[in-house]
């Protein structure tokens, strides 16, 4: 199928806008148009990820470009076309908003009871929208994408999320949109610069190191705030807060990894020279963030608004690793965002299972939960080591391969981002001994009931991949280490290149006979 030319990602991606239409198309009573958007949705979703199985299946490892290219002009006088591809470092990022999203949908099957056929709806607008933004191959494609998430999003949290819904969906929307309008900015600089819109061009693309500093920086406001980054981050824990579990579960495991993947696919490859030049500013936001979140998580009363500090927190591990420009730290950061859409997704699912129950995340009104719902101690614990770093589970491997690259930068700044592990194990634990261990005193936990065949279905995924990815990482390292591999080769190669043209800039006469000498060395 790969060299077949057949469609596979814009069926991927657009098959949920069909399965959205059967939606709206529904007749009947509102119980019944209700169960009916429930079930087109998940057979929808599924559907998706049968079909981004067979993408992961078939697409091949040992190839660093980009596979099952599509390509259609759309606006050739403009070099701007409807192109589709993956390579290694996006591919199991659609794999993971497709295995998100049937979790969601059924992690809001009795919690979503008022205009439950429009928030089908806006799940799967908002798939589509996820798949496509790491598909697209355009820059204008991908802009389309990556901006179109927010609507899907606004709704989410503004309509079925908490009391202060309205507020947490203005500040995002605000947020994210602020820095996106300086990102299109950029996109039209490299376009009238390069000519074209194609990203696989603009991969290969010398920009001058001056227009570089600049295009970093336009970037650097967009993909921070989707981090987040600190201090951009204020507006993830009030939308966590506020937005019902599914919201957040897709927030935590899909989109704040956009931000990374934007630095990944564009101001790394694109901007070497600027990358590096602002690579300690980005060390010192991470480290920044990792200390400063960490330590605010751990005065948290509310458990949605910890798991949100901790998100930033590991957010901060990954921009750590991605500008490393080495492999371990860059297979690191993947491996951490693919591991941290699984922990995360799965610990706001925890806190989903008990709120439904007793409408209320706060930490004191638990307490010896493990006596009454053991099922639902085991699996909480396993998803709390995760985010810990407790070897054997996701959550290892990509936080020690970072150390590991940012060792080889700087002793100081593996330590300090290491930190992160042990403030880390700190406000997780204080956690899960609140709410799980200790006496059940309180009269209204005495009748709680532990994990439904439901909630069981909805976690059974994520615990196998969780102990997968701590077992055996290397079965998902090896799609991305060849793209990887290409990507800092690439960036070495730019910035040793601009070294050599200062060198010769300054001293002319000693570069060409020191050239010469160095080529005979090589050879």
């Amino acid at each position: 199928m790969n060299q077949a030319g057949f469609p596979l990602l814009s069926l991927i991606t657009w098959l949920p806008l069909l399965g959205g239409a059967v939606i709206l198309s529904l007749r009947g009573d509102e119980d019944v148009i209700a169960a009916n958007a429930r079930w087109a949705a998940l057979w929808t979703s599924l559907i998706v990820f049968a079909l981004s199985l067979l993408l992961w299946s078939e697409f091949d490892s040992s190839e660093a470009g980009f596979q099952f290219v599509e390509n259609v002009p759309w606006l050739p006088e403009f070099g701007v076309g409807y192109r589709m591809g993956v390579d290694g470092i996006s591919v199991l990022f659609v794999l993971l908003s497709t295995l998100l999203t049937p979790i969601c949908i059924l992690a809001s099957w009795e919690a979503v009871r008022k205009n439950v056929r429009e928030y089908m709806l806006v799940f799967l607008v908002l798939e589509t929208m996820m798949v496509g933004t790491f598909c697209a191959l355009d820059f204008v494609v991908f802009y389309m994408f990556f901006e179109g998430v927010l609507i899907p999003m606004y709704l989410i949290i503004g309509i079925w999320g908490g009391p202060r819904r309205v507020y947490s969906a203005f500040k995002f929307f605000l947020y994210t949109l602020a820095g996106s309008v300086l990102m299109l900015l950029a996109l039209l600089a490299m376009w009238h610069s390069a000519g074209t819109a194609d990203i696989s061009v603009l991969l290969h693309t010398q920009f001058p190191t001056n227009m570089q500093y600049w295009l970093f920086l336009a970037f650097l406001a967009s993909f921070a705030v989707k981090v987040p980054m600190w201090p951009v981050h204020t507006w993830l824990p009030d939308a966590h807060v506020e937005a019902p579990t599914a919201g957040s579960v897709i927030l935590a495991g899909v989109l704040l990894k956009m931000g990374a993947y934007g630095f990944l696919r564009f101001s790394v490859p694109m901007l070497p020279q600027a990358s590096a030049y602002f690579a300690p500013l980005i060390y010192a936001l991470s480290v920044v963030a990792v200390i400063y979140t960490s330590l605010v998580a751990l005065a948290q009363t509310d458990m949605k608004k910890l798991i949100a500090y901790s998100s930033v927190a590991h957010m901060a591990v990954v921009t750590i690793g991605i500008f490393t420009f080495n492999i371990q730290g860059i297979d690191g950061a993947l491996f951490q965002m693919l591991s941290h859409g699984i922990v995360s997704g799965a610990l706001f699912l925890c806190v989903g299972v008990i709120y439904d129950r007793m409408h209320t995340r706060e930490i004191a009104r638990y307490g010896g939960l493990a006596e009454r719902m053991p099922a639902y101690a085991v699996t909480f614990m396993l998803f709390t080591l995760a985010s810990i770093g407790l070897p054997g589970t996701a959550g290892f491997v990509g936080e020690v391969l970072v150390l590991f690259g940012s060792f080889k930068v700087n002793f100081w700044l593996s330590l300090l981002g290491g930190s992160g592990m042990i403030l880390g194990a700190c406000y997780m634990l204080y956690l899960y001994r609140r709410v799980i261990f200790g006496r059940l005193t309180r009269a209204d936990l005495q009748s709680i009931l532990d994990l439904s065949p439901r909630e069981i279905a909805l976690f059974a995924p994520l615990v196998l991949l969780t102990l997968w990815m701590g077992v055996y990482p290397s079965s998902f390292t090896h799609f991305f280490e060849n793209s990887v591999s290409a990507m800092v080769v690439q960036h070495r190669a730019a910035i040793e290149g601009t070294s050599r043209a200062a060198a010769r800039a300054s001293f002319p006469l000693a570069s060409r006979m020191v050239v010469p000498v160095a080529q005979n060395v090589v050879h």
